[in-house]
């Protein structure tokens, strides 16, 4: 007798995409908490209380979403020992960028979790975004048009050719 190979419900594949998305979205969440704790080493006097509230509020939806792996039936994953940083933080004004770009990482990764979840998880999903996208922009001083979104270069519009 040959193996029998299971169909996944259709069910079972939108709960390994919901834990793949929350997943990824605590991973995220382990890196903006290593990245403010470089934010909060460089940044001015004047920023500092402003970095603890958002390492913190890091912290805590850090430790909502390990509750929420295991509620899905998994292992939350680690935190690594340390991460990489998109470019060198040596002053102020580079620790309000790093800020700012570990706001728009974890909003990406939220409108990935609103996607894959559903109910309650996905309001959820959606005020951590929108929490992310209100930081990056207090940091930059300015927002963006679609938080969450890959940013892409505008397309040049020919004005040559048929209809110009």
């Amino acid at each position: 007798m040959g193996a029998v190979e299971r169909v996944r419900s259709g069910e079972e594949k939108a709960r390994d995409a919901e834990l793949a998305a929350v997943q990824a979205a605590l991973a995220a969440e382990h890196a903006a908490v290593y990245g403010y704790g470089v934010v909060g080493g460089r940044i001015g006097k004047a920023d500092r209380a402003q970095a603890r509230e958002c390492y913190e509020a890091h912290r805590a939806r850090r430790d909502v979403l390990r509750r929420s792996v295991r509620d899905l039936g998994a292992s939350p994953r680690p935190a690594a020992a340390g991460y990489a940083l998109p470019f060198p933080v040596e002053d102020p004004a580079a620790a309000r960028r790093l800020a700012a770009e570990l706001e728009d990482r974890v909003a990406a990764v939220y409108s990935d979790l609103v996607r894959a979840a559903t109910g309650g998880a996905r309001g959820e999903a959606a005020r951590a975004l929108r929490e992310a996208a209100v930081r990056a922009a207090r940091w930059r001083a300015g927002s963006v048009a679609f938080p969450g979104l890959t940013e892409r270069p505008a397309r040049k519009v020919s004005t040559d050719g048929p209809g110009a």
